[in-house]
């Protein structure tokens, strides 16, 4: 019997805006969706739980900061902080994934598909969504994670 496709979003946690992309394990593919705002590290619930309920994920998967090194980030325990939360919120199944140098790779990605005629210009809530999608898709390609208790 086939495994059943699982709908799942992501998210890359920053204390201004929120990442968010969505994805499935049909295709392994991720797309951006519009960014969330944060105030002082404090997410707009309301905006996540419209995503959540527009996409009605099986899972959820955020972006664990850890430095290049491979030791915790600065912003570990806050990501941590929103991860748990989300699970307690929405009562999913979160994962946590390592998201060393995701907004590096969004950004790389979003100036090439500009340099091949996209005139808008980038902004830093492209990049959040775009680096969500990069995390989603290292979770689809089976790469581990640390899953919420």
């Amino acid at each position: 019997m086939p495994e059943p496709v699982l709908r799942v979003l992501a998210f890359d946690f920053g204390l201004r805006r929120i990442g968010i992309a969505t994805g499935d394990t049909l295709t392994g593919t991720a797309a951006p969706r519009p960014a969330a705002a944060a105030r002082e590290g404090t997410p707009d619930w309301d905006s996540i739980g419209r995503e959540l309920r527009a996409f009605n994920p099986a899972r959820l998967v955020v972006g664990a900061p850890y430095n290049a090194d491979g030791t915790a980030g600065a912003m570990l325990p806050q990501a941590r902080r929103f991860a748990s939360e989300l699970k307690r919120r929405f009562a999913l199944p979160v994962s946590l994934i390592d998201e060393r140098f995701s907004s590096v790779e969004a950004s790389e990605a979003l100036k090439t598909r500009r340099s091949r005629g996209e005139r808008r210009r980038l902004r830093r809530e492209d990049i959040d969504s775009a680096a969500a999608a990069v995390i989603l898709e290292r979770w689809l390609s089976g790469e581990p994670g640390e899953e919420l208790p």
